[in-house]
């Protein structure tokens, strides 16, 4: 798939945007496993076969992971692993978010690493490298982790960007680049005046500006977060980024609601991809869904998945 899109020139953004509209559904699931999420049963058969040790974790966390992708993937375009939560457990916890990412791409779904990287020029480089790039070994080339959109903090500014752009470029891989961030302290610095204008709004003049290098059709391979739990500011920058993908996170569990959600939007009814984590993979524990049980924990998520298809479908 790699060797392919590369020599067809393929935007990343053309694919997701093409996944969207066959599965209509604009929803990303976030596959955040805190082993507080694992029904005991995967856990204890974990246990049972590398104790109870990162290695025991983390295959509690992959098997979790295979239910959720087995019964979900058939109905959404893509999926976004946090790395936070397998790096966690270390190695072990780092080998099951690559045998993710493999497995998802395997089932045909788009893969957003949530890495949130960003450094200086060297360092971005090989995040850049190690995440939507190449590595080279010798005479060989190999794609480490090789997901097809990674998210990016771009408070290093354009010198931390552009090893990401080029990466984009040479390996028609996409980014998501953090504007507007859904956590309640966000506005520290995001929201500051500068020049009269929110910081936040001067970020995505930038990545306006570093995204029209990486066209893809209609939409830009350099996207933008922009949190659920701010809808005005979301309705303002969708305004100001029309040719500008925007991953939504805060749907749901942190409080973003349906009926702010089609400010985020075009007319085409494109230029959005709604996130939903503990949402979906832990729906099993919400009292809605508490009829399907531990056992049932992926049908639950399924159940969760098409609700929250439903929900938004019906704003847009």
């Amino acid at each position: 798939m790699f060797a392919k899109l590369r020599k067809t020139g393929y935007k990343m953004i053309n694919k997701l945007i093409e996944e969207i509209k066959k599965k209509k559904a604009p929803v990303v699931v976030g596959l955040d496993p805190m082993l507080s999420y694992v029904p005991e049963f995967i856990k204890e058969n974990a246990f049972k076969e590398f104790d109870e040790t990162l290695e025991g974790a983390a295959e509690a966390i992959w098997q979790f992971n295979k239910g959720i992708v087995d019964a979900v993937y058939d109905i959404i375009p893509a999926v976004k692993p946090q790395i936070a939560m397998y790096e966690q457990f270390g190695i072990p916890g780092l080998m099951v978010f690559k045998r993710t990412i493999d497995y998802c791409k395997q089932k045909g779904l788009v893969v957003i690493g949530d890495v949130k990287r960003g450094d200086i020029g060297s360092t971005s480089a090989a995040y850049a490298a190690a995440h939507i790039g190449e590595v080279t070994v010798g005479n060989k080339k190999y794609c480490a982790f090789d997901e097809d959109f990674i998210t990016v903090n771009p408070y290093f500014g354009s010198d931390g960007i552009k090893p990401f752009t080029d990466a984009c470029k040479e390996n028609n891989k996409g980014i998501f680049i953090l504007v507007k961030t859904s956590n309640p302290s966000s506005g520290e610095f995001q929201d500051r005046l500068i020049d009269e204008k929110p910081l936040y709004e001067h970020v995505a003049k930038k990545v306006i500006e570093w995204g029209e290098d990486c066209m893809g059709d209609t939409y830009s391979n350099v996207g933008c977060v922009i949190g659920a739990t701010y809808p005005e500011m979301g309705k303002v920058l969708r305004k100001l980024m029309p040719k500008t993908y925007i991953l939504v996170p805060g749907y749901g569990a942190q409080g973003g609601k349906a009926k702010d959600l089609s400010l985020y939007f075009n007319d085409d009814g494109l230029g959005a991809i709604i996130n939903s984590s503990r949402g979906i993979i832990a729906a099993y524990k919400q009292e809605e869904y508490a009829k399907f049980k531990e056992e049932g924990f992926a049908d639950a998520a399924r159940e969760a998945t098409l609700a929250m298809i439903e929900d938004i479908n019906s704003v847009l």
